[in-house]
């Protein structure tokens, strides 16, 4: 429950707020506005303390215990631990409390007004706005690595009306009032305004946004010092907002785990009916109710039936309460929280270039990377590698490539194009110096001279400084760097004058009057500048499909016939459209700009409505290309995870030619695939309806000709962002149109791959919910680069953020934070599998020891009179889940592998055999149950029948005639507990594939460890004991040799049917896994077999200590000297390297009976 509205509404109260707005006025100096201006009211803020930690020295134990007993499990301990404390019952409160302590210990374990002034490389010590800097400019430069992983420079302005102020008194002179948003966590977000007083003037009000916005956290780099007023303090500042969690995400797995819980709930209730009904069955008679040696006080006597009857049902709740796993969910816990650093320190998906490895900002879904069945990935920045470089611009259907100029001269290559230096006529060359300056102008690109960032030089060009061009999009740099090429250079921002260097090396200067920032609903950005000449100039840049309709004249045609052909190519394009603006509608733009931008309600929405009624009425220049190329092993990904079993998607903003072509590159869709459209153009020739159906037809009857054919076709499927609006739409009341969602679903289910281009942020993660919240109920996995991936990288199972360079907000919100696309492919085929394949036997496995423990307790009950006496001492009741059987379990669940890891990734399909949660399923669940039942029934009456001929001795104890024991409860008792910590143990032990050292001193030393505490236990007199039940039984039971013997038997018995089933299974019908298994075994074994002794020695070679074996086109084997190279050889063609034995070129690899003969380039060498 959310209890932060409740608390804000107080803390407003207690500070005086008796209006609550959504804004602020924070008075700069604390200093009150003119008379007349505005009415004073006093402000209280929160100090600039900021708590970080969940708890705190004063709420930790309730709220932890708040957080502990949520859980059923732990709730229901802690009911059990009072009802022991409450009422008599035959086990000792100890018994329940103790492990409910140590589960719960070791759960706990794990988890304004002001001026300042800051100075270079110092933090900023609350959130700030920028009144003046010590650069000329009123700018300075800031990084946010500690807030969002970005480690570039960005720049922050100071508002114009007070960058002039630059010393202290100056800042001190300044009377000024700043209202703003009340705090959010949004990092990128900020709404307000500064008004500043002048004599008796009127304030002047300037907008503020966040780029005047500096956060705490955030230090200053490569500025002398700055002049900054706090806004917000303490835990009202962004980075104390941002501490607050995400929403949580369950696993399949827990989801799993609760309900076999309920499961067992219900078992252990039913236990207890049955016993306290059997009980007062076998009671009925008065010899029976009442026998001679256990008489009833008074009070009992006395007590109503009804009361005695629930008493006696919570007592036994009480005795049969351990068959719900308590320490499992620490010990899963525990297993989440240190397997997940098997993920941060795999080496193999360590980033040389980022100088960063995997991360892990959850550790609860890690089984979940082994179930995954759709992947939705964006394009730009995840497929590709985001490194943009410009390859040719069309002006009005005429195109020019930087590479093709030669000394002035059109190659002859290049006969078709028209290249920037062939003196073109008078409107031509209009159109193409504004095309030229628009690219020059219209950006958010910084020029930055030589500097030292972080002790490294930058801008030094052989010994002379030079700039260098940054921009948080690679696009724009791409672009200004291109026109550089082409003739016409952007020099630099200064003094709010634009200044480039055109072609004839003449200095142009723009007076910037307005800058419309790109965002991903309108697709587009648009500068107002000024020439020179006092001329109002509007460049517009952005998506065919945001400048087309807007475009008024122009060559349209041309420049779209181009665009279209460099789409196919797999380039990305843009537009670029001019509008010459008079000075009554330049007065309107500034109008319109202005009161958005002053705006504290719904600023957002007021500027979408402004630019869009000033971009509008455009002149069409031409457009770009540039090529974004895909990233390293990206294909060779795709194609893994199709063979793995998991469908696919691409979710772009790209118009369809350019991701179409990227989906072939990526080898998601295939020369043979099927293209089904699903766009605007086709529902514009047909009604959506139709198209649907029509789809819908084609896949169903392809499946149906499939399911009598072995070949099978293969569909692709591509929508764009405007009929997927369709789509989605709410179905209206008497409308015809039927439930489209359903058709859309089936036609995607029977696709192996599809392509969402032109999606806004929100589109792409209402397309994850869709298919997430689908029938079948799959489980999803986004990844994406940038802030527009955030929403669906939330909203799937798994958000996987890529550390790229469109900052890090996707890997701040993500679940799992990879450097490449290509770490996907080990992260879900190798970690995913392993973590699922662990944890399902770790789930299984500790329901299947609590029910092999609590049966016999249960089976014990029919030969004691229902009479609630434990079979088990209170040291063994309590022990059993914390120290006996623990250990083994958690080791194996953390470094089991039953398949090689290069097994794993040379073969995807091994992934299908643990989709859809099929280790947990019901009938899994089942065998393991009954498995577990089975061995109690055979623990407990193999004990009954070797104590079943008993006599007296001399001395009037009880001892068995063929074991020559000592007879009791405690050694019967004993002896079923020690076949069953033995047996429960081997068990693990026989499942486990992957042995290492500390794998046999786990498992051995618990079964020694328990050893070792009976006998200290039951051959020690412990003082702190009012009576010691157990003393000397566990060595007298050891004492007898039929003991001895009667323990490995039914150790063997238990054991024998799971190995039996195993085999015959294997041997029956073996699953993929398990072929994999054989294979790996037999390869080990061809190896150990061809290689004879002998030829076990070390290779002779040449003088280095390490060299490669090249064994074809493109596959090599590391050596070293010390390596056994036939052995080594034979092990890397077994498991599937080098296709030839016999013919290893450059080398050769001869076998014969008696050894091998390895040739190599020079002189022989022989083995």
């Amino acid at each position: 429950m959310d209890f932060t509205l409740l608390r804000n509404i107080i803390s407003r109260y207690c500070v005086g707020e008796e209006i609550w707005v959504d804004s602020r006025t924070v008075y700069i100096g604390h200093k009150e506005p003119p008379p007349g201006a505005e009415a004073y009211i006093p402000q209280r803020y929160p100090d600039n303390r900021i708590v970080s930690s969940k708890y705190t020295s004063w709420n930790f134990i309730p709220k932890n215990l708040f957080e502990q007993f949520r859980r059923i499990a732990n709730f229901y301990f802690l009911v059990i631990f009072l009802v022991q404390l409450i009422i008599d019952t035959p086990t000792s409160p100890v018994t329940s409390g103790l492990p409910l302590f140590f589960v719960i210990t070791v759960t706990a374990i794990k988890q304004v007004g002001d001026i300042v002034v800051v100075r270079e490389d110092e933090t900023f010590p609350c959130d700030l706005i920028l009144l003046s800097s010590s650069r000329h400019d009123g700018t300075c430069y800031v990084t946010t690595a500690s807030l969002d992983g970005e480690s570039s420079h960005k720049t922050y302005y100071a508002v114009q009306d007070t960058m002039a102020f630059r010393t202290e008194q100056e800042v001190d002179s300044l009377h000024a009032t700043i209202e703003c948003e009340q705090p959010q966590p949004d990092l990128y977000k900020f709404v307000g305004r500064i008004n500043i007083y002048r004599d008796k003037e009127e304030p002047v009000a300037r907008p503020l946004g966040a780029e005047n916005l500096l956060l705490r956290g955030a230090t200053l780099k490569n500025t002398q010092h700055i002049y900054a007023v706090a806004i917000y303090t303490g835990m009202e500042t962004k980075m104390a907002l941002n501490y607050q969690s995400k929403s949580q995400k369950r696993s399949a797995v827990e989801k799993s785990m609760n309900a076999f819980l309920v499961v067992y709930l219900c078992i252990l209730i039913s236990k207890a009916v049955i016993n306290t009904v059997l009980k007062y069955a076998w009671q009925w008679s008065p010899d029976r109710d009442e026998p001679w040696y256990n008489h009833r006080t008074e009070n009992e006597r006395q007590r109503h039936v009804v009361i005695r009857a629930f008493t006696d049902f919570l007592a036994f709740m009480v005795l049969f309460n351990y068959i719900i796993p308590v320490s499992m969910y620490v010990t899963v816990e525990m297993q989440k929280f240190l397997g997940s650093y098997f993920i941060t320190w795999d080496e193999e998906m360590f980033d040389e270039e980022l100088g960063e490895g995997a991360l892990v900002n959850t550790s609860d879904l890690n089984e979940e990377l082994g179930q995954v069945e759709y992947v939705f990935t964006d394009k730009t920045g995840t497929l590709t590698e985001n490194n943009m470089e410009f390859i040719e611009c069309c002006v009005d259907g005429n195109v020019y490539i930087p590479h093709a100029i030669c000394n002035g001269q059109i190659l002859s290559a290049a006969s078709s194009i028209d290249m920037i230096d062939s003196s073109p006529g008078g409107y031509r060359r209009e159109h193409e110096d504004l095309f030229f300056r628009a690219l020059c102008l219209c950006h958010t690109v910084q020029v930055k001279e030589e500097e030292t960032v972080d002790g490294i030089k930058r801008g030094i060009h052989q010994g002379r400084p030079t700039s260098f061009y940054i921009s948080s999009s690679p696009d724009e740099v791409a672009l200004v760097e291109g026109m550089k090429r082409l003739g016409y250079t952007y020099l630099r921002l200064k003094d709010n004058y634009m200044e480039i260097l055109n072609k004839d090396d003449e200095i142009e200067r723009f007076e910037l009057l307005h800058v419309l920032n790109f965002d991903s609903v309108r697709r587009r950005m648009s500068v107002i500048v000024k020439s020179s000449a006092g001329e109002c100039l509007l460049f517009c840049k952005g998506a065919d499909s945001s400048i087309f309709p807007r475009v008024v004249s122009g060559k349209v045609e041309q420049v779209k016939a181009r665009v279209e052909q460099n789409a196919v190519e797999g380039l990305r394009t843009l537009c670029v459209a001019y509008r010459r603006l008079s000075e009554s509608e330049y007065q309107e733009a500034c109008h319109h700009l202005n009161e958005a931008k002053l705006a504290l309600q719904d600023r957002e929405q007021r500027l979408a409505q402004a630019y869009d009624i000033i971009e509008r009425d455009f002149v069409l220049l031409g457009a770009t290309a540039v090529e974004d190329r895909l990233q390293e092993k990206a294909a060779d990904t795709i194609e893994s995870l199709h063979k793995a079993g998991m469908k696919v998607w691409v979710l772009t903003g790209d118009k369809m030619e350019t991701a179409a072509a990227t989906c072939y590159a990526s080898k998601l869709f295939r020369r043979s695939t099927q293209i089904l459209e699903l766009t605007k153009k086709r529902t514009e020739e047909q009604s959506l309806h139709d198209v649907l159906f029509e789809l819908n037809r084609t896949v169903l009857r392809q499946r149906s000709i499939s399911g009598l054919s072995v070949d099978c076709l293969d569909f692709g499927l591509i929508i764009d962002g405007a009929t997927l609006s369709a789509v989605l739409k709410p179905k209206q009341e008497g409308a015809g149109s039927g439930n489209y969602r359903e058709i859309f679903l089936e036609i995607c289910r029977n696709c192996s791959a599809v392509l969402c281009c032109r999606m806004a942020p929100l589109q792409k993660a209402q397309i994850v919910k869709l298919i997430k919240v689908s029938k079948e109920h799959p489980i999803t996995l986004a990844i994406g680069d940038g802030a527009n991936d955030v929403s669906m990288i939330l909203e799937a199972h798994v958000g996987i953020g890529i550390m790229g360079k469109e900052g890090r907000q996707a890997a701040r919100n993500s679940d799992y934070a990879i450097p490449k696309f290509k770490h996907l492919k080990k992260m879900l085929l190798v970690h995913g599998h392993y973590y699922y394949i662990r944890i399902a036997e770790l789930v299984q496995y500790f329901f299947y020891k609590n029910v092999c423990f609590i049966f016999p307790q249960f089976l014990y009950q029919f030969f004691c009179g229902f009479s609630q006496q434990p079979l088990y001492d209170t040291a063994y009741l309590t022990l059993y889940n914390i120290s006996f059987t623990s250990l083994p379990i958690l080791l194996y669940s953390l470094v089991e592998q039953h398949i090689t890891i290069e097994r794993l990734k040379r073969d995807p399909s091994l992934y299908k055999d643990i989709a859809k949660n099929s280790l947990l399923r019901w009938p899994v669940f089942m065998y393991w149950t009954c498995l577990g039942v089975f061995d109690a029934v055979i623990f407990f009456f193999g004990a009954y029948f070797l104590f079943d001929n008993t006599t007296f001795t001399s001395n009037g104890q009880l001892m068995t005639t063929n074991t020559q024991m000592m007879f009791g409860n405690w050694t019967f008792g004993t002896l079923v507990f020690t076949v069953l910590v033995f047996t429960v143990t081997l068990k693990l032990a026989l499942d486990t594939h992957h042995w290492t050292w500390i794998n046999h001193f786990v498992i051995w030393g618990s079964l020694l460890f328990y050893v070792i505490f009976s006998l200290l236990w039951g051959g020690i007199i412990w003082p702190f004991l009012n009576y010691q039940r157990m003393y000397y039984v566990f060595m007298q039971m050891l004492s007898s040799g039929p003991a001895w013997l009667s323990i490995i038997l039914l150790i063997t018995v238990s054991l024998l049917p799971d190995v039996i089933k195993k085999v015959l299974c294997r041997a029956m019908c073996p699953t993929a896994t398990e072929r994999a298994q054989d294979d790996e075994k037999l390869s080990r074994a061809c190896v150990a077999e061809l290689t004879p002794l002998s030829l076990r020695r070390s290779y002779k070679g040449t003088s280095t200590d390490s060299s490669r074996l090249h064994l074809g086109a493109a596959e090599t084997l590391s050596l070293r000297r010390s390596d056994p190279l036939p052995q080594k050889l034979l092990v890397h063609l077994a498991e599937g390297g080098g296709a030839d034995v016999c013919s290893l070129s450059p080398y050769m690899l001869r076998l014969s009976g008696e050894g091998f003969a390895y040739y190599a380039p020079g002189p022989e060498t022989s083995l």
